[in-house]
């Protein structure tokens, strides 16, 4: 395998737009401006001391665990052969070392048998290895594809003419002080730990907001209808009584006890002591190749068993109800579809991923 190059992971190409180009800096630095990146910190954080105090006990990680995580990885990101994850790696600076360190710091929160407390380290002024670190993690757990997806699509709304007045990016300075929870004498302060400048906030107030107007113009009420009736089968709510057994014999048994014996999936489960719970769903959240299954089904339809890990599962449909324009996450998901087809179709004119 080649040797990747030895530069700092802020420099790796992530897209390009109106004739330049955009570095994992770029995305980075812009997620951090929103402030979206704080729980990916934190749990950042709480890997590298768990690894710390793994390193400090003298424990030895299983590659058992790493060859498992390894060959999962490989078959997310379709990399059929040794040669071909390499080249993944290499294309993104990474090494096959990073590769395994990664999947140890996945391991090592879990495996330790105490509580860690990650160190305090503020991500705007974190020290350059650790942020090199940091990035490490956003590429192999495909984190740094979403925030340069995030980018390209608030250049594309500049590029495609876009131009918020000076209200709109007065407003969107005032978010972000907000955000960030910091004063305006502060902001020169939190720009210098960033290693950015003014120019370069300016440019994102205008960004951001050029943004925020292309999104909230496409979130009118007959857009919304329009696409929820598109989506009325994705929406449908399902809610449903859940058993838990350990073979495709034991969830047999307890379909005859209900279907025969005329017991309660609960009665069952209380009887087997197998888990048991009531569940919430739409039909869209259900994995691909069991949505067949919740085409026709009506109320108090039990499914059959449905193979998970070790197990199975046993469900009992308890309701169905069309989509409700009031519910939240029906809300969530109509305008999260509207934003990623126009945007989508927009970033196709203006912008070039490099990932």
């Amino acid at each position: 395998m080649p040797e990747a190059q030895s530069v700092s992971h802020d420099e790796l190409a992530v897209c390009a737009c109106g004739g330049r180009e955009y570095k994992a800096r770029d995305a980075v630095d812009a997620a951090i401006f929103r402030n979206q990146l704080e729980t990916s910190w934190r749990g950042f954080m709480a890997r590298v001391k768990a690894e710390q105090r793994a390193e400090e006990l003298e424990l030895d990680f299983d590659n058992d665990v790493l060859d498992s995580a390894a060959e999962a990885f490989r078959y997310q990101h379709d990399l059929i052969t040794a040669e071909e994850t390499e080249q993944w790696l290499t294309s993104r600076g990474l090494t096959l070392e990073d590769f395994a360190d990664y999947f140890a710091r996945q391991h090592w929160p879990d495996a330790l048998e105490e509580e860690i407390e990650p160190d305090k380290v503020d991500l705007v002024g974190a020290p350059p290895e650790l942020r090199d670190l940091f990035i490490t993690e956003l590429i192999l757990s495909d984190q740094l594809n979403g925030l340069a997806m995030d980018l390209m699509y608030r250049l594309a709304a500049v590029a495609a003419g876009e131009s918020p007045d000076a209200d709109a990016i007065a407003q969107e300075r005032r978010e972000f002080l907000k955000r960030h929870k910091i004063s305006a004498a502060k902001l020169t302060d939190w720009l210098t730990r960033l290693g950015r400048d003014a120019q370069w906030f300016d440019e994102a107030l205008f960004i951001e907001a050029a943004y925020r107007r292309r999104r909230e113009s496409l979130l009118d009420p007959q857009a919304r209808k329009k696409e929820l009736s598109l989506m009325r089968l994705p929406l449908t709510r399902f809610e449903a009584e859940l058993i838990e057994v350990e073979s495709k014999d034991a969830a047999r048994e307890a379909l005859f006890c209900i279907r025969e014996d005329g017991m309660s999936m609960e009665e069952v489960a209380a009887e087997a002591r197998y888990p048991y719970r009531t569940i919430s769903f739409l039909r869209e959240e259900v994995p691909p190749d069991l949505q067949q299954k919740f085409l026709s089904v009506a109320i108090a339809d039990i499914l059959d068993p449905i193979e998970r890990g070790d197990g199975f599962q046993l469900l009992r449909i308890t309701n169905k109800t069309e989509p409700d324009p009031n519910d939240p996450a029906v809300q969530e998901r109509i305008d999260q579809r509207l934003i990623e087809r126009h945007f989508s179709d927009l970033t196709s004119k203006h912008a070039e991923p490099r990932l």
